[in-house]
């Protein structure tokens, strides 16, 4: 039998092997108990009648659903997970007045609107005690090219020619015959740097892949080959291998010395197979038989590998495999400890590329156009000053243990003398290299000031106010905002004849004019042009593009009032609870791989309580999320053929 063929069919066996069920724990809690019956009470008194009196005529089944919304199905059995996402949208819709619309034929009161919001924020106490199903998915080109670099000793651009993955697509779970070809390929030249001119590995490679040395005139009996494919599968896939993938990697040896293969060619042959299995290149719960419970903690080595990819985006090292074989890992000191240890280490860069460049929106910067006749500065060096500027100050306040508040009101930032000239600190700046700098003006310092964000939250011509307004309220305070219609008209569309003398202010303020416009550019205007001062680029100006004076002035929905971006930012800065829980949400679900629901939300609420207790820190917010419910424990997902 060809050797490739073989191969293929031992991939196919090791992926049968693959593990696909997921877990679960379950406590009783007396209050949570009070807090399910008092919100089932306020869902049959306040939101049931609220959405039959002033919703269901347009959102339900006998006709067609407005906007994809249909509540017919959501009433009877609210604490659905499919529904979350709708009542999150019914909150946000109501709270601005867009729903019921003004020329509805019945409008509510005030106080039905809070009744209203107050009893869809209870609907989380209707779900059961569940940390949700077990994401299996396959590694990320980032993952999977540090993953051969920990565990080969290459480097992980040797990945480079995978493709870049779709942003807000989600983690994938397939793998078409393309993508084996490039697996294959990238494998192929990760063998030809760990055995050099088909020679074995040098030493200390054989004793971290196989667990001994190896000679080339030894010669291997099945025994040895199946102690070495142990070894090495036990690292490749993370948590130790069955008898049966030991087994067909063996195979995969025998073969190749039946077809005249040298032991390392045929040891080459093994680590190949290992490299396309999918227990190499997903990431999957451990396997439990036929468990009895329908939730069950991870297993210590599934929560090294979630552990791990979640703070550096790669495999657990032989520290938390050792902790994962002595069954220590689930403790909870030892997973703080082990948090600490790892966000210490350089590679939890990893957590800033993979979470905190998607919190801030940094990460689509690279690919960001920006006008080159009106911002010749926006070079590929200036972008790349203004990443590394998030990543180094995102960096140190994890590492330095600050509270959150500091991501918003920080003295000081990272700079070099590409991205000073944005500052206007050329004279504080000397050599290439990025440097800290205390800042003296108030303007500056935080991420609403930090000119890579203001640069991903404008046009490529110009501000605006409205992209900036939307991701303070969704990306730092976590509201969220209603998505406009979709027959709304741009700014540009305007007349422009008729708004050739307006500025980008006034011209905003005669778009909201229309009645379908206004409640949200209620919220979102005010923040938007209290940060009008900053430029496309993040520069600050005092005059706009025509000449005239910026404008930064605003009033908050609650009454409050600023002047300028100074003011704006000490106000944002004085809502810490709603900033922490936001980051809580994100990471959480960042960790999990899916988006948070039902339970979840219970689980947050709790975790706030101990995050606020330590001042909000950023160290104590991570090793919360990492030790939490969720994050430790799993659902086990039915095995519907067996019905």
């Amino acid at each position: 039998m060809p050797l490739f063929k073989y191969l293929g069919m031992c991939v196919a066996v090791l992926s049968c092997s693959m593990c696909l069920t997921l877990t679960r724990h379950a406590k009783a809690d007396t209050d949570y108990a009070e807090q399910k019956a008092a919100a089932e009470k306020s869902f049959k008194e306040d939101v049931a009648p609220f959405i039959k009196r002033y919703c269901l005529d347009c959102h339900q089944n006998r006709r067609p659903t407005e906007a994809g919304v249909n509540f017919s199905p959501a009433l009877p059995k609210p604490q659905d997970a499919a529904f979350h996402e709708q009542w999150k949208k019914a909150i946000a819709r109501v709270r601005a007045h867009d729903m019921p619309p003004d020329y509805a034929d019945r409008l509510p009161k005030d106080e039905d609107r809070e009744a209203f919001l107050k009893g869809v924020a209870q609907i989380k106490y209707l779900s059961p005690q569940d940390p949700g199903i077990f994401i299996i998915r396959r590694l990320t080109k980032v993952e999977y090219g540090n993953t051969l670099r920990d565990l080969f000793g290459v480097t992980s651009d040797v990945a480079a020619d995978l493709p870049d993955e779709v942003s807000g697509a989600g983690y994938l779970n397939s793998l078409s015959p393309l993508q084996i070809e490039q697996y294959l390929a990238i494998s192929e030249k990760v063998l030809d740097e760990v055995f050099p001119n088909g020679s074995l590995p040098p030493t200390e490679r054989q004793l971290a892949l196989f667990g001994r040395k190896l000679s080339k005139s030894s010669e291997l009996s099945k025994t040895d080959v199946q102690q070495i494919a142990h070894s090495l599968a036990k690292k490749a896939f993370r948590r130790p291998p069955t008898s049966e993938e030991v087994e067909t990697l063996t195979q995969v040896f025998e073969l190749g010395r039946e077809n005249n293969l040298s032991h390392p060619e045929a040891l080459r042959l093994m680590v190949k197979a290992v490299l396309v299995s999918p227990q190499f290149l997903f990431i999957t719960p451990a396997s439990d038989g036929e468990p009895r419970e329908k939730i069950v903690p991870l297993d210590d080595y599934q929560l090294a590998s979630r552990l791990s990819y979640l703070l550096w985006a790669s495999m657990p090292d032989d520290k938390l495999m050792k902790l994962a074989d002595q069954v220590k890992l689930r403790d909870p000191e030892v997973l703080k400890s082990q948090v600490k240890r790892l966000l210490n280490d350089p590679r939890s860069r990893a957590l800033f590329d993979g979470f905190g460049a998607q919190w801030l929106g940094i990460d689509r910067l690279k690919n960001q156009v920006f006008d080159p006749e009106v911002f010749p500065e926006m070079t590929s060096e200036m972008k790349w000053a203004m990443y590394d500027e998030a990543r180094l100050f995102f960096e140190s306040i994890v590492h330095e243990n600050q509270s959150v508040i500091r991501f918003i009101d920080a003295d000081y930032t990272y700079l070099n003398p590409t991205l000073a000239s944005v500052y206007g600190l050329n004279d504080q700046v000397s050599g290439p290299e990025m440097q800290r700098v205390q800042l003296e003006n108030p303007r500056r310092g935080g991420i609403l000031g930090m000119p890579g964000v203001l640069a991903v939250t404008s046009f490529p011509n110009r501000t605006s106010p409205v992209k900036r307004g939307v991701w303070v309220l969704e990306q730092v305070l976590g509201d969220h905002v209603p998505a406009a219609p979709p027959d709304v008209p741009a700014l540009e569309s305007q007349d422009q004849k008729s708004v050739a003398n307006l500025n980008l202010r006034e011209r905003t303020e005669l778009h909201r004019a229309d009645p379908v416009c206004a409640n949200c550019h209620r919220l979102l205007d005010p923040i938007g042009f209290g940060l009008e001062n900053y430029d496309a680029i993040g520069r600050w100006r005092d005059q706009d593009e025509h000449g005239e004076a910026i404008d930064a002035a605003g009033e908050l929905p609650d009454g409050r009032k600023f002047s300028n971006p100074t003011e704006l930012k000490a106000m944002i800065a004085s809502r810490v609870d709603e900033l922490s829980r936001n980051l809580v949400e994100k990471l959480l679900a960042y960790g999990l791989c899916r988006s948070l629901e039902g339970y979840d939300e219970i689980v947050v609420d709790e975790l706030m309580q101990e995050i606020a207790d330590d001042e909000y820190r950023t160290q104590t917010l991570i090793t919360a999320v990492v030790t939490s419910y969720p994050f430790t424990h799993r659902r086990v997902e039915e095995d519907r053929s067996k019905k």
